[in-house]
């Protein structure tokens, strides 16, 4: 299958460090491709330079494509436009504004947002739709900030940590809407909980000191106790029988 998203020999720089160097991987038109690491490696640096987001004064060099269209040299409105949907770590929710308005400000022009869609996952959304953003709990937070992407049609959603610092019945409850998004639409994933990571990933591409240190098959990863020692700093046997949110990979 063709992929949806090319990343080669993307590296980069800010602030006098290098932080990836020369990572290359493909995400499938289908499923979920989930990126792990440990802690500083450069995960959220990937999914940001994919989506033009690098800090001003960073150096981006080599290739990312979505399909056939490289996206290095778009401006990130023009590459949410085409479909590319984020996600960001930290949600970044607008907190003085009331649930209703930060989804009004996720509508592309031209197009019919998806309510409906959004609501039927999310109906706390719907609720809580005059209520300020800021209020909301870091789970409901969560919603909001998936909800926003979901309202618009994608061809490739990239999610970085949705279930961070969530309480374990929320994070199975993202797990299962990521779950059957990703039924109609592909996604990266940066994920730390590796329950969460088992339930949802088709491929894994793992990242060590900037560079690409694995990828495959995900349940081959994660039936390999001791590659998955040596690549993440944690175990799988746990994991395997876990609840969504009670293993964690320190990313």
């Amino acid at each position: 299958m063709t992929p949806v998203l090319t990343v080669e020999d993307l590296s980069v720089r800010i602030a006098g460090l290098h932080i990836l160097q020369g990572v290359s991987f493909d995400v499938a038109p289908t499923g979920v491709t989930v990126l792990l690491g440990r802690n500083g490696v450069g995960k959220t640096t990937t999914l940001r330079a994919v989506v033009g987001l690098t800090p001003p004064g960073g150096e981006v060099t080599g290739r990312v494509r979505m399909g056939e269209r490289s996206l290095l040299d778009r401006p990130t409105h023009r590459l949410v436009r085409d479909g590319l949907g984020y996600v960001p770590e930290d949600r970044c929710v607008f907190a003085g504004l009331t649930v209703a308005e930060n989804l009004r400000l996720a509508e592309r022009r031209g197009t019919e947002p998806a309510y409906d869609r959004v609501f039927a996952l999310f109906p706390e959304l719907d609720r809580r739709g005059r209520q300020r953003a800021g209020s909301l709990s870091g789970g409901q937070q969560q919603m909001l900030a998936i909800g926003r992407v979901l309202l618009n049609d994608n061809r490739l959603l990239l999610v970085d940590e949705p279930t961070k610092g969530l309480a374990p019945k929320v994070v199975t409850e993202v797990a299962e809407v990521l779950e059957r998004v990703a039924e109609s639409v592909p996604v990266l994933l940066v994920e730390q909980n590796l329950a969460v990571v088992r339930r949802l990933a088709t491929a894994a591409v793992v990242l060590a000191a900037g560079r690409v240190a694995w990828r495959g098959d995900a349940r081959d990863l994660l039936a390999e106790a001791e590659l998955t020692r040596s690549l993440l700093g944690v175990g799988t046997a746990e994991a395997s029988h876990a609840p969504a949110a009670s293993k964690e990979v320190h990313s």
